[in-house]
C-alpha cells in the first residue's frame, strides 16, 4: 500500500470517528438517554413553531412525527453522518426510538450539526417509515452558523404523505450530494 492510499484511507477513518462522536449518546442510563433525546426534541420544535408557527397545527394535527439531531462531515467527495431521535406515534401515544446513519458521494467540505423534523400525515407512512427507515435523495447546502451567529439555509421537503423540516444548529460547510440515509428502531431504548 503507498503513502497516498495509506493517507486516504487514514481521512476516511477520522472522519467516520469525528461523526460517529459527534452524534454519539455517550454514557447514561436508558432513562437519561431517552430524556436527552425528548428535550433535544423539545428544543427543536421549539425552533420550529418559532421560525415557521403554521406548523404547530400541522404537527398537532398529524397521526405522528418524528424529531431527530445529526452530525454530518463532508470532506471532497464522501459525506458521512450519524444521528437518534424519537418517532410520536400520535393515535397511540407510543415513542420509537430510532437511531440514523447516513453515506453519499458529491462534492462538498465541511460539518454541520443539524435537526430534523418529519411530520407524518398518515398512520401508514409513519408505520412504514419505522419498519423500513431508508431514504435516498440529493441534498445542496450553505452552512455557517454558530449559536445564533451566522447564517444558513433550511429546507423543507415533501415525501408523499411526510413532510420534513431541516434546521441548522452549527456548522461550516457546502456541499452538493447525493446521499442515503438509514433509520433503524434503537434496541436499547425501546
Amino acid at each position: 500500500m503507498n503513502f497516498k492510499s495509506l493517507t486516504s484511507l487514514s481521512l476516511v477513518g477520522l472522519v467516520l470517528l469525528a461523526v460517529t462522536g459527534c452524534a454519539s449518546m455517550g454514557d447514561g442510563s436508558v432513562a437519561e438517554k431517552r430524556q436527552a433525546i425528548l428535550d433535544m426534541q423539545q428544543n427543536a420544535l421549539a425552533r420550529l413553531y418559532t421560525e415557521k408557527p403554521d406548523t404547530r397545527s400541522q404537527v398537532r394535527d398529524a397521526a405522528g412525527y418524528a424529531v431527530f439531531t445529526n452530525a454530518n462531515i463532508n470532506v471532497i467527495f464522501f459525506a458521512a453522518g450519524t444521528g437518534y431521535g424519537v418517532v410520536n406515534n400520535q393515535i397511540t401515544g407510543t415513542k420509537t426510538y430510532m437511531n440514523m446513519a447516513e453515506g453519499g458521494v458529491g462534492l462538498g467540505l465541511g460539518a454541520k450539526d443539524y435537526r430534523v423534523v418529519m411530520v407524518f400525515h398518515t398512520q401508514k407512512a409513519m408505520s412504514y417509515f419505522i419498519e423500513n427507515g431508508w431514504t435516498v435523495g440529493g441534498n445542496a447546502d450553505a452552512a455557517a452558523k454558530a449559536g445564533n451567529k451566522g447564517m444558513s439555509a433550511e429546507g423543507e421537503g415533501y415525501l408523499g404523505n411526510v413532510t420534513v423540516y431541516t434546521m441548522t444548529e452549527s456548522g461550516l460547510a457546502l456541499q452538493a450530494t447525493v446521499k442515503g440515509t438509514k433509520f433503524w428502531v434503537d434496541k436499547e431504548l425501546n
